[in-house]
């Protein structure tokens, strides 16, 4: 047997954290097992989907690598596949008619809470011998079985046991004959033979109807493993108060996806004490039965010190890609020099995010039109002058432009001047990038480039005399 795993997500919004670990622990269990996953778009609910929302969804899946097999597939090129169904169960007897008003099914409910009962459709239009005169509006309800149980063989959450009187009769067709998420859900999982259904567990009790309407089809129900939810600090559930919850907003601030990756796959599931697991390593020991039946807490400082990680210990090259677009949006082109791996190179060490290894790399790419003010004053006194114009010079007469060349400048500059290094590194540091903190002083002036490092040491023999004179 070939093992079929989905995600299934309605789209309503983006792809958030929840939805992207149930996507991650499918596409787990299909590839641990030589499976396929199979992506499929419930839009159903026309008035809450939206082509932006099925973007975003897309674009989230592809962030992460989460390949699918098969689709995306929409269940709203599939009404007629529903109909089909609907009027498959309404002849077998196994679906009815229900003419019920609103105002009585309201009705209903409230007396059924008054009376502390669950509240629970009471089958009146069950055994209808004919409908009401004229075109009285109408849904479609499941017959679902009075006596016996459901057992749900759940792979996270062990049995499961609902008895089939606890569960009324639900809606598969709304009075406008659109089908019911409880009626589609289960004619894609059969048709699209998903074997196994990994999804929240907020979709427990749908299970068993499912798992009647299944049976009432003649098809053999998949087997079903429920995620626990996802918690904040605050132990509520996980949601926008909490901060960036959707997968893209994650992108946007700087984060790699194998980052997220990492942490969605430890957000309730764990390997011994093992943190850092690459993609391969996750295939091979990712068990859904091991996911814990607890509810889990989202930790951001935890997720901050994994994407620090892969920053650092990534292939430089493929952090540059991710860098690039945090630059064009500070307005930088990185196609010029320096080369933006070698700006990796030299910032990795010093970057939690991508947002903030761009916008400390900005002095690169970009003349800046003040020295940082603290900096300034601190390192760019008389005091320096001569050591700057010394360093202006070697600069400028070395033939080899290499860190190594630069550094060997440097320390000569000092030894001749009598200085320690940290009185002619920094105010070069200031000079060539601005501010008081950049990568090793060798490798920022090399990158910055001979013409524009003695450019700026030019501006800072300027701001000296400036300040000399104001004096």
């Amino acid at each position: 047997m070939t093992i079929r795993t989905r995600f299934a997500p309605s789209p309503t919004g983006y792809l958030h954290i929840g939805g992207a670990r149930t996507a991650l622990f499918s596409w787990l269990h299909a590839r641990k097992h030589g499976g396929r996953f199979v992506l499929r778009i419930e839009d159903t609910d026309l008035e809450r989907s939206t082509a932006e929302s099925v973007n975003a969804i897309l674009e989230g899946m592809t962030w992460l690598g989460l390949e699918y097999d098969e689709g995306p597939f929409y269940q709203t090129r599939r009404f007629d596949r529903y109909e089909e169904v609907i009027r498959q169960l309404l002849d077998s007897g196994q679906a009815y008619k229900c003419y019920c008003s609103k105002e009585r099914l309201d009705a209903l409910r409230a007396d059924q809470m008054a009376r502390k009962e669950k509240p629970r459709y009471d089958g009146l239009c069950r055994s209808l011998e004919k409908p009401p005169a004229g075109d009285a509006p109408y849904v479609i309800r499941f017959r679902n079985p009075d006596q016996g149980r459901v057992v749900v063989d759940d792979l996270i959450r062990g049995e499961v046991v609902f008895d089939n009187a606890e569960l009324d009769d639900l809606i598969i067709a709304r009075s406008d004959g659109s089908p019911t998420y409880n009626l589609t859900v289960v004619v894609d999982d059969a048709d699209m033979n998903i074997t196994h259904v990994i999804r929240g567990d907020d979709h427990l009790n749908n299970t068993p109807r499912q798992i009647n309407i299944l049976k009432a089809l003649g098809f053999e129900p998949p087997v079903y493993a429920h995620v626990p939810m996802i918690l904040g600090a605050d132990g509520k559930r996980l949601s926008k108060r909490h901060g960036a919850v959707s997968v893209m907003q994650y992108h946007e601030d700087g984060y790699l996806p194998e980052a997220l990756i990492n942490y969605l796959v430890r957000l309730g599931w764990s390997h011994g004490d093992q943190e850092i697991f690459s993609l391969e390593e996750m295939i091979e020991l990712f068990d859904i039965s091991d996911v814990n039946r607890a509810a889990s807490t989202f930790n951001p400082d935890k997720l901050l010190w994994l994407n620090q990680h892969y920053i650092k210990e990534s292939d430089p090259a493929h952090v540059a890609r991710y860098l690039s677009y945090h630059l064009g949006k500070l307005g930088i082109d990185p196609a010029p020099e320096p080369p933006l791996v070698e700006v990796v190179k030299a910032q990795r060490e010093r970057a939690k995010t991508l947002v903030e290894m761009a916008r400390n790399s900005v002095f690169f790419y970009r003349d800046f039109d003040d020295f940082e003010e603290k900096a300034a004053r601190k390192n760019l006194k008389p005091a320096a002058r001569e050591a700057l114009a010394r360093l202006r010079d070697e600069l400028a007469a070395l033939d080899d432009w290499t860190p190594e060349a630069i550094h060997a400048r440097v320390v000569a500059t000092a030894g001749a001047l009598e200085l320690k290094l940290g009185k002619v590194a920094q105010p070069l540091r200031v000079a060539v990038s601005g501010g008081a903190v950049s990568p090793p002083i060798d490798q920022t002036v090399w990158l910055v480039g001979r013409e524009r490092s003695l450019s700026r040491l030019d501006k800072a023999l300027a701001y000296i005399d400036a300040r000399a004179d104001a004096a």
